[in-house]
C-alpha cells in the first residue's frame, strides 16, 4: 500500500555529498510539474536549478502558479546532494515563499555555510525582508515521489507522499486540535524551520495516490534510472 510506503519509507544509505548535481533539463521540468494536477501544468511557470548560478526561468506561465524542484532544505542546516522536493506555489506563495527557496539556493551556491544560511533566512524573516503570504493559499505537492527529511523519524527518505500544503503561518497543531494520531490521514501542522513557514497538511487519499503512481509510471522509471536514490522503496507487508 502506498500509505505504508509514505509512512514507513526506508531511509536511503547515500553519502551526504554537498555538491548539487544538475538534473537533465527535460527530466527536471517534468518532475517539477508533476507536483501539480495534470490539468494545471500547461499554464504554470517553471524554474530549473543551475548549480553554478541558482534557479533560472525555463518557462513563463499564465496562471500565477510556479513550480521547481527544491534541493536545499535550509531549515535543517545540513547541505546534501540527495534532496529532491518537487513543489508548486500558487500566486500568493510565488510572491513570498518562492523567494526564500531561490535565495537559499543562491546563497548556498555562493558559499554560505549551512548554519549561517539558516541564520540569515531567519534574520530576513525577523526584518520583514521575507514575509508569509497575506491571504490563504496552497502549495501543490502531488508528485509521485520526493526525497527529503520527513516523519516519522526526521531522517531523509525517498517516499511517495502526495499532499497539499495550505499556508498557515504561526498556526500549531494545538490550534486545530491535531496530534500524533492525526498523521497521516487527517490535517496536521508542519513547520518548515520557522513559524512564518507553517503549513496545514492534508495527504491525498489512497485512491488518489494509487492513480498518481499509475499515471506517473514513466516519470518514476526515468527518475529511478537517473538516480537510484529516487527509486520508490518496495515495502514488505
Amino acid at each position: 500500500m502506498l500509505l505504508a510506503a509514505a509512512t514507513l519509507a526506508v531511509a536511503g544509505a547515500y553519502a551526504a555529498d554537498t555538491t548539487i548535481e544538475q538534473m537533465p533539463p527535460r527530466l527536471e521540468m517534468q518532475y517539477a510539474l508533476s507536483a501539480l494536477p495534470p490539468a494545471m501544468r500547461d499554464q504554470a511557470t517553471v524554474y530549473l536549478l543551475d548549480p553554478k548560478s541558482g534557479y533560472q526561468l525555463k518557462r513563463k506561465g499564465t496562471s500565477g502558479v510556479t513550480c521547481l524542484v527544491e534541493r536545499t532544505a535550509w531549515e535543517h542546516a545540513d547541505f546534501r546532494s540527495d534532496i529532491y522536493v518537487p513543489l508548486c506555489y500558487d500566486a500568493a506563495g510565488s510572491k513570498t515563499y518562492l523567494k526564500v527557496i531561490m535565495d537559499a539556493a543562491a546563497l548556498r551556491i555562493h558559499g554560505l555555510p549551512p548554519a549561517a544560511l539558516k541564520a540569515e533566512i531567519e534574520k530576513r524573516y525577523r526584518e520583514k525582508t521575507y514575509q508569509a503570504p497575506d491571504k490563504p493559499g496552497v502549495s501543490y505537492m502531488v508528485a509521485p515521489v520526493m526525497r527529503t527529511w520527513m516523519l516519522p523519524d526526521w531522517q531523509v527518505h525517498t517516499m511517495p507522499m502526495q499532499h497539499l500544503m495550505f499556508y498557515a503561518p504561526n498556526l500549531t497543531d494545538q490550534d486545530i486540535g491535531s496530534g500524533p494520531s492525526s498523521f497521516p490521514g487527517y490535517p496536521f501542522v508542519f513547520k518548515e524551520g520557522i513559524q512564518e513557514q507553517s503549513y496545514m497538511i492534508q495527504l491525498a487519499g489512497e485512491a488518489e495516490r494509487a492513480r498518481i503512481m499509475t499515471e506517473e509510471k514513466l516519470l518514476l522509471d526515468e527518475l529511478c534510472a537517473y538516480r537510484e536514490m529516487l527509486c520508490v522503496p518496495q515495502i514488505q507487508h
